[in-house]
């Protein structure tokens, strides 16, 4: 995630979920990704209760466990704080899909869901709203981005993708007015 400018220093953070015990292991809030190890991750139940670990979960602990209760089909997230897709969430604007990959990886648009606080219950079900019950992308407003995906190599690809798409749709949008593909287009590109 550092090495693809996706973010920097400690911000953003990752989760995982054992499909099997229902365990979701988090980052530790506030620490270096490039100094985390094993014994740094924290894991706690689908409520958030520690099972184990000592440290400080992420702040977004919330946002993670609202997520991987509301969707049962994902065991892997990553929020990050990529350049690009920040542009679109300081405007609050939804990211329309303008290439073949955001629509194969994403299946349409991103939105970007309403403002809530670091760290809060409000932010967490905010995020939720805005993946909805099919989306692998979302902006979070004036903050960042959350990818989710069936396992982390997914969630890691849609996070590569999401920053493209915002780059790409940025740079159109500068000289022009980009072209959007309509519903049967985005349909069968997605599948």
């Amino acid at each position: 995630m550092l090495n693809s400018g996706l973010t920097t220093e400690t911000w953003g953070n990752i989760s995982a979920r054992d499909a099997e015990s229902g365990l979701i292991y988090l980052t530790p809030s506030g620490m270096r990704y490039d100094m985390i190890n094993e014994d740094d991750v924290i894991v706690t139940d689908e409520n958030g209760t520690v099972v184990e670990g000592t440290r400080k979960p992420t702040i977004e602990k919330d946002l993670h466990l609202g997520i991987y209760k509301h969707r049962k089909d994902i065991n892997a997230i990553i929020h990050t704080h990529p350049i690009y897709s920040r542009v679109f969430a300081a405007l609050r604007e939804d990211i329309p899909p303008v290439i073949d990959e955001a629509v194969q990886v994403m299946g349409g648009t991103v939105r970007c869901a309403r403002y809530g606080l670091p760290g809060s219950v409000e932010l967490s079900n905010n995020c939720v709203d805005a993946l909805k019950d099919a989306g692998f992308a979302c902006l979070l407003a004036n903050h960042g981005a959350v990818c989710i995906g069936r396992d982390m190599s997914m969630a890691f690809k849609v996070s590569t993708v999401l920053e493209m798409t915002a780059r790409i749709y940025l740079l159109a949008r500068s000289i022009g007015k980009p072209v959007l593909f309509n519903e049967k287009e985005t349909a069968f590109i997605h599948d």
